[in-house]
């Protein structure tokens, strides 16, 4: 049955900046270093977006969609643009977590290794979260699928902005942090990365930063996550998820911070975590 587009809540712009992993002529995991341009610093600019190596992965973005239309081909586009300047016979691999082979790691540049992101915040606990330890497993790295919601300009991060920002990321986790979790199976990312409540604020708007690359490859997967930003935005007036489950809110957060799925909790709040 096809998926009908939700259009999109007035005066909001919406983005993405995807992580893959590049495999080599072998199927086997390598670093992106030095086969990509780009970096953190300074994106390599092409058609709708940019690109860049981020530490073992590759990294795109898209320039910010009004519709879904927009939104996918801008995706689309990069991502095979992305593919592309890639050498003969590597490909992209779009799976949430990866663990380096010892030979591969040792090739890799050190820079490579290094874990660039600063903490995000967490708007459930109105803290920073805690960086990422990885002394246990040192060649494991995730990729993330991470949406930007853009409703202003030049905000100076004061405290009315931060208030709409975690207000607006607890209610995608219901809508999508929590449905993530019936559509997305690794587990092995979220104990680095995709907590519950997940978030950067930014002059535009918010990161929502819960989400692995599990809805990339398609278009039926970007629509579902296209359609439950949209419904989260339009219903943030009247049901606002996290005002309505009161004492459940704790539940849908040990859930995703644990890759659990409490069956109770999703039937009981089945419009946002199971069907639009």
């Amino acid at each position: 049955m096809a998926l009908t587009i939700l259009n999109p809540f007035p005066g909001f712009k919406f983005g993405c900046d995807p992580e893959l992993f590049v495999l080599n002529r072998e199927g086997i995991a390598v670093t992106a270093e030095g086969l990509l341009p780009g970096t953190k610093e300074a994106p390599y600019k092409v058609m709708q977006g940019a690109v860049q190596v981020d530490g073992m992965a590759a990294e795109f973005n898209i320039d910010p969609a009004e519709t879904f239309e927009e939104f996918n081909d801008n995706i689309e586009s990069v991502l095979a643009q992305l593919k592309k300047m890639l050498p003969k016979g590597y490909k992209l691999s779009c799976v949430p977590a990866v663990e380096f082979s010892e030979e591969e790691w040792a090739k890799a540049p050190e820079n490579a290794k290094v874990l660039g992101c600063n903490p995000d915040f967490n708007a459930w606990t109105g803290s920073p979260n805690e960086s990422p330890d990885t002394t246990s497993r040192p060649r494991l790295r995730t990729a993330s699928g991470h949406l930007h919601i853009g409703w202003t300009e030049g905000e100076d991060m004061n405290e009315e902005h931060l208030r709409n920002c975690t207000d607006l990321v607890k209610q995608l986790d219901w809508y999508l942090g929590g449905w993530s979790l019936l559509q997305d199976e690794d587990k092995t990312r979220r104990l680095l990365y995709g907590k519950a409540g997940a978030c950067r604020f930014k002059p535009y708007g918010v990161e929502y930063r819960v989400l692995s690359n599990f809805w990339i490859p398609t278009m039926t997967k970007r629509l579902h996550v296209w359609n439950r930003m949209q419904r989260a935005l339009t219903n943030m007036r009247t049901v606002y998820m996290p005002d309505k489950a009161k004492t459940q809110n704790f539940r849908l957060v040990d859930c995703i911070d644990n890759s659990h799925v409490d069956t109770n909790l999703f039937n009981v709040y089945s419009n946002p975590l199971i069907r639009i």
